[in-house]
């Protein structure tokens, strides 16, 4: 840089809370097997592929898409037997933590949330400028209710985020402690469901007109649209009005609009690659119950462990070296030695095992 190009970069300067933050980050590196960002393994049914390419084919490019995403927020709302009113949708769930953000967060405001947990929910809030006031869960990484009730009575906050099945933990959060924080918090309480279908119980059933609760879902996973970055948000009517001022117009391009609408009627396919991770996921675990491992039970497309008498960095290394990525949660809030894998095809899961039994009786090498 020229000097006065140095001048003019120390001159303008973000917001503090800006330059203090680092930015959320997944390592990517050419391997083989790849299980760190829980995708699903398995691409989306060859005739919704073809009914895409078909609808494209159609679109007026020339042309603004539909800027309320009618058709597709109507497909969601008959999907989960809702009114469309209660259907916002946006560029993948991380679009609409932003939303919510950028609506009922910001300066001079709370939010809550109970480490260790999904980075984003944090990550957006403080960008957002609000505060961030988290939580912590026990030493099985479990909510405590009497926890729940003194961090929001404490923190008043305008956004309390819950996450179930919650990242990176995988574990189910109790009905009763959902319940009992929709009761005392002050402000939204947002439950993030990406990997809603892995599950045997929704929060949808607590959102209603007369409660400040709404639930997140995502395409990304169980819906094999990752690439598509799409995903939505169920609550009151008032609440999707609000987060419709605030995103931008037309954010849900055409193409994207007509794939998320074309997806849901291939429910029994989704269904049927949720119930086949859902096998290898228990198999996946009874081999790693096996080794000398610590893991925690888990109701999502991953598992999270901690080697025992290895330091996890060397693990996750060791693992590279063989072509095999998973994710070193080593470094995150409270959990330390401990690495996420993301339940990929019976030969991904092969892979992985052996590679991880290699390396444990290596000594991490």
């Amino acid at each position: 840089m020229t000097p006065s190009s140095l001048e003019t970069v120390a001159r303008i300067q973000p917001r503090a809370e800006v330059v203090a933050m680092d930015g959320y980050h997944s390592a990517q590196v050419a391997v083989s097997v790849r299980l760190n960002t829980n995708e699903s393994p398995f691409a989306p049914p060859a005739a919704w592929q073809e009914a895409l390419a078909d609808e494209v084919a159609s679109i007026d490019f020339h042309r603004y898409p539909d800027r309320g995403a009618v058709a597709l927020r109507t497909a969601i709302a008959d999907l989960h037997g809702v009114d469309v009113g209660q259907v916002f949708a946006a560029n993948g769930s991380n679009e609409v933590i932003q939303t919510l953000c950028l609506t009922y967060a910001g300066h001079g405001r709370r939010v809550v949330t109970f480490e260790p947990t999904y980075a984003l929910h944090s990550h957006i809030a403080r960008i957002s400028g609000a505060d961030v006031h988290s939580g912590r869960r026990d030493q099985d990484f479990r909510i405590n209710v009497d926890e729940a009730r003194r961090v929001v009575a404490e923190a008043q906050p305008a956004i309390t985020f819950l996450c179930s099945p919650n990242n990176p933990t995988g574990m189910l959060e109790p009905q009763e402690v959902i319940q009992t924080v929709a009761e005392v918090a002050p402000g939204l309480v947002i439950v993030d469901e990406a990997y809603g279908q892995f599950a045997p119980w929704s929060a949808q059933e607590l959102v209603s007109e007369d409660q400040c609760v709404a639930v997140i879902r995502t395409y990304s996973k169980t819906w094999s649209m990752a690439a598509a970055r799409l995903g939505y948000l169920i609550g009151p009517t008032w609440l999707v009005a609000e987060l419709e001022k605030v995103v931008l117009p037309y954010h849900l391009d055409a193409v994207k609009q007509a794939a998320g609408r074309l997806a849901l009627r291939y429910e029994g396919d989704m269904r049927k690659r949720v119930a086949e991770l859902v096998a290898e996921r228990d198999r996946l675990m009874a081999r790693l119950s096996r080794l000398d491992v610590h893991m925690w039970p888990s109701s999502a497309n991953f598992v999270l462990f901690r080697p025992l008498g290895v330091d996890a960095d060397t693990v996750w290394q060791s693992l590279v070296d063989r072509s095999v990525l998973i994710r070193n949660c080593a470094s995150w809030p409270r959990l330390g030695g401990c690495l996420r894998v993301t339940i990929g095809t019976p030969e991904e899961n092969d892979i992985f095992i052996s590679a991880l039994t290699g390396v444990l009786k290596r000594g991490g090498q």
